[in-house]
């Protein structure tokens, strides 16, 4: 009589925010065990302490079956400051560390860290920018989220986990958190929705590649599963995209359409530092995983903005 494979066992982090909380639901479709972690973001040492003992946890469960720990926490954004940023940075290097400490040598584990293009790519030229391009942030978001590949690579070396780093496009869809000061394409909905004009503090023609969450979920998964096919210690590095960019005058003109209505926006000048005109992307590394972004931008937008709309009529949280 066969016996059905153990399912992998994979721990998320950032579960609640919107790539982590439509990850969980993709990796449970694929038959994987998850596990997840309350943690408290605000406080960097209770942090650290609910995700040790969510470690522990973790590492009892995962003997003798392969796992995965996929790392998608983060409440920062271009405009975080400098000491917050170190503080996320801090927690990831003393979270990747315990899980190192506990790896034994025949462990089939894996890892991913979700990343960001934009962040890492701010500063390059010759868009659109791929595996290799050479990172040149602009900001301490994007230093910040270099610094965790780092000890990504550290770990890997360390202990022999293959490791998969998605540097992500701008992820939007339903679920997103509104009152970050980020995403603009769910911050459209929202202006929609409330019936309020939309200030805009880029060019209409910054170029932007919008990925939809339930796409980027996906391709995640599937980066798991082509990772844990390397050798022992491998790090790969992908760009994670819709591979279809627009200017944000485009995006515009669209959610007008979308809406079937008027939308009303007020440009504004100074976007600051960190924010380029173009930041088309490209991906040279593993192209079946690009195949799953399928969704179209008019049809993540109609679902993105029914979901904004239901939280405003509500007269609940915007936030999730």
């Amino acid at each position: 009589m066969s016996t059905r494979p153990t399912p992998p066992l994979t721990l998320v982090v950032g579960a609640g925010g919107l790539v982590g909380r439509h990850l969980v639901r993709a990796l449970e479709q694929a038959h994987h065990e998850v596990l997840v972690a309350s943690v408290p973001w605000g406080d960097e040492g209770e942090s650290i302490s609910a995700l040790l003992l969510t470690l522990d946890v973790f590492s009892q469960a995962r003997r003798g079956r392969p796992w995965s720990v996929a790392w998608c926490a983060g409440a920062g954004v271009v405009a975080t400051p400098e000491d917050t940023l170190a503080a996320e940075v801090g927690v990831f290097d003393r979270v990747m560390g315990a899980l190192a400490a506990s790896v034994g040598p025949e462990e089939d584990g894996v890892a991913f860290l979700a990343s960001s293009a934009g962040g890492v790519y701010a500063g390059a030229t010759g868009a659109p920018f791929d595996e290799w391009t050479d990172p040149a942030p602009l900001v301490p978001y994007g230093r910040a989220k270099l610094a965790m590949e780092k000890v990504v690579h550290q770990v890997a070396s360390q202990t022999g986990v293959r490791a998969a780093i998605g540097r992500l496009a701008n992820v939007y869809g339903p679920g997103q958190t509104l009152s970050k000061p980020q995403g603009l394409l769910s911050q459209l909905c929202l202006a929609d929705a409330t019936g309020r004009p939309l200030p805009v503090y880029v060019s209409m023609d910054t170029i932007r590649d919008y990925l939809y969450v339930e796409d980027a979920a996906t391709m995640i998964v599937r980066c798991l599963d082509l990772i844990r096919e390397e050798s022992r210690g491998t790090v790969v590095t992908k760009v994670l995209s819709s591979g279809r960019p627009v200017t944000v005058g485009h995006l515009i003109s669209e959610a007008r359409r979308v809406f079937h209505r008027p939308l009303r926006t007020i440009p504004v000048g100074g976007a600051g530092t960190g924010q380029v005109l173009d930041l088309r992307l490209a991906s040279r590394v593993w192209p079946d995983v690009d195949a799953l972004a399928s969704t179209p931008l008019p049809a993540g937008l109609s679902r993105t903005a029914a979901d904004v709309r239901a939280r405003v009529v509500s007269g609940g949280p915007l936030d999730p």
